[in-house]
């Protein structure tokens, strides 16, 4: 986000002249580089689900938090780490979310969170590859996400904000995720087969 400031009052003797931006978006590369919270207010992590074999329902997580370490020069040396409460879970349909919330799939309470920490970073201009252990009821599983890296810019309360965007597939019967019912037509009620969507912002620590 950018934003201007308003252009100076000039005289009949000075000649008038365009007023310098606040601020601007900023190139990408070693401006990256610092220590970040996620912005959960102006972030998503959602995910998408074929239902009845014939359309997608799709949801999100609403509390959740995460910090980064980013090394734009070594990416290696990046870090990620993230929580969220299996509760906050949301499709817009309380019946729905109720079901996701049990035993039958998330059991909320017994299993509060989902966590994932990050064990190696690639980057390729601002293309960046996320490998890290993703943690769900318990279990834990390798993931890879890919993510595009959409800039940095400085918000009109004078924060550096970075934006990344990333998806990624993965099958949640390998987080034992694995309730279901058969259709009379065939095929199954969920997908086993589990999008998941990240549109981050993240704040630069001072």
């Amino acid at each position: 986000m950018s934003f201007f400031r308003r252009k100076p009052k000039t005289t009949a003797a000075a000649p008038a002249a365009a007023a310098p931006a606040a601020v601007a978006v900023v190139e990408s590369g070693s401006v990256v580089t610092g220590d970040y919270a996620v912005d959960a207010s102006h972030s998503r992590l959602g995910f998408s689900a074929r239902h009845a074999m014939v359309t997608t329902v799709r949801g999100d997580f609403t509390d959740f938090e995460g910090t980064a370490h980013v090394d734009a020069e070594t990416p290696a040396n990046s870090s990620v780490r993230l929580t969220i409460r299996t509760a906050s879970i949301n499709t817009a349909s309380a019946d729905r979310d109720g079901h996701l919330r049990s035993g039958d799939f998330f059991d909320t309470e017994t299993h509060p969170e989902i966590t994932f920490v990050s064990t190696d970073v690639e980057r390729d201009g601002t293309d960046w590859t996320i490998s890290g252990d993703l943690t769900i009821k318990g279990i834990t599983r390798p993931v890879t996400i890919p993510f595009e890296e959409n800039g940095t810019a400085v918000d009109p309360f004078g924060n550096t904000r970075v934006g990344f965007e990333g998806a990624t597939t993965i099958n949640r019967k390998d987080w034992d995720l694995t309730w279901n019912a058969a259709l009379e037509t065939g095929g199954v009620l969920v997908s086993e087969k589990i999008k998941l969507e990240f549109d981050v912002s993240a704040i630069k620590s001072a």
